[in-house]
């Protein structure tokens, strides 16, 4: 019978306590919650962050890029340019090469 009401007291003594228990585990998981939502929020933040810089670094990276392949651009264009006189001023002395043959051998024809 002891046992019994032993039971009973520990039955009566849960119920008496289950809703501050209770209010505690929620208390507790809300706390667990806030502490969760602003870890997630400070991550979020973070790697919103890195996002940004690596980003700008690749705008950097872009522009230099770009910097360098117009400024490539225009020593081909340059070269191009300059092949282009080369060839003309050969293809002037080589048509003047042949005029003075010609008159070369015209001469050496009368006489």
């Amino acid at each position: 019978m002891e046992q019994n009401t032993v039971v009973k007291e520990i039955l009566k003594a849960l119920d008496l306590h289950a809703p501050q228990l209770r209010a505690q585990m929620v208390e507790m998981n809300e706390q667990f919650e806030t502490k969760l939502q602003e870890m997630n929020n400070r991550l979020e933040t973070k790697m919103q962050e890195m996002n940004d810089r690596l980003e700008a670094r690749i705008d950097r990276f872009d522009n230099e890029m770009n910097e360098r392949f117009n400024r490539l651009e225009t020593k081909i264009d340059n070269l191009r340019t300059e092949l282009t006189e080369t060839q003309e001023t050969v293809d002037f002395l080589s048509s003047k090469t042949i005029q003075h043959e010609r008159k070369i051998r015209e001469l050496y024809r009368q006489q």
